[in-house]
């Protein structure tokens, strides 16, 4: 009437195909979560890149306006530092 031998045997198999289903899967979610994390880099990678060339260009426009002003670029930085002094010494 029962055979538990046979119900062993299914259970067997039914836990090997359980194991594999969950190894396939998680082998699927971990190329995909890999696959977003390449393009994610690649994404940041962009945008440092243009980053630095934005910041390049800026310091090449900052160097050239102190060198041509350069009285007017040392009175601007004396009275931004008058200005940060009197903010940090109210504080």
């Amino acid at each position: 009437m029962f055979d538990s031998d046979r119900m062993s045997e299914e259970l067997r198999t039914l836990k090997v195909d359980v194991a594999r289903l969950l190894s396939t899967a998680g082998e699927q979610m971990f190329e995909s979560s890999k696959d977003r994390a390449e393009i994610l880099a690649d994404q940041i990678k962009a945008a440092l890149a243009e980053l630095g060339e934005t910041v390049s260009e800026e310091q090449e426009q900052l160097h050239d306006l102190i060198t041509e002003r350069p009285v007017a670029s040392l009175a601007s930085a004396f009275a931004l530092g008058v200005v940060v002094g009197f903010m940090l010494r109210r504080h």
